[in-house]
């Protein structure tokens, strides 16, 4: 090989390559974004409780452990409480529990929960929301009492 043909490829028998620009392109496309489960509970219970006609989340056992819980110094409300996500690399499943309020159609209050959770989650996260199972399981009626309120009544 001639002088003036190695100086135009350089990798040319010195067994070393050149690497071209470094970096690898975008900033952003660089390395990995992992959304834990809880993250994508958190986003998808505030989304739900949002809509009209949802009263609480959770079934009367999980209310029940929630409200003691919260009266705990430290305990907090839990936004979790009656959701249950399965996060995958780029999708994410959901599956809620809410209460209704006595005389909302049920499959109206479902259906703008499913519309608000998967807004909110895909909007916030990037990841595609497959699918979102509710369970409805208790109906709030105009004249209980709250679990909640019935135990602060009680002590004061």
């Amino acid at each position: 090989m001639t002088e003036s043909s190695q100086r135009n490829n350089p990798d040319s028998g010195s067994g070393v390559k050149t690497l071209g620009k470094r970096g690898g392109g975008d900033p952003g496309t660089r390395g990995r974004t992992t959304i834990a489960d809880g993250v994508v509970e958190k986003i998808a219970g505030m989304a739900a409780r949002d809509v009209v006609g949802v009263h609480a989340m959770g079934s009367g056992l999980s209310r029940t452990f929630g409200a003691v819980r919260d009266r705990v110094p430290g305990g907090g409300k839990s936004v979790t409480r009656g959701v249950k996500a399965e996060v995958g690399e780029s999708q994410a499943a959901l599956d809620l529990e809410i209460v209704v309020d006595y005389g909302v159609a049920i499959s109206d209050v479902a259906r703008d929960v499913r519309e608000n959770v998967v807004a909110a989650v895909e909007r916030m996260t990037g990841l595609e929301v497959v699918e979102v199972n509710i369970a409805v399981s208790d109906v709030k009626l105009p004249d209980e009492e709250d679990d909640e309120d019935e135990s602060e009544q009680r002590v004061q």
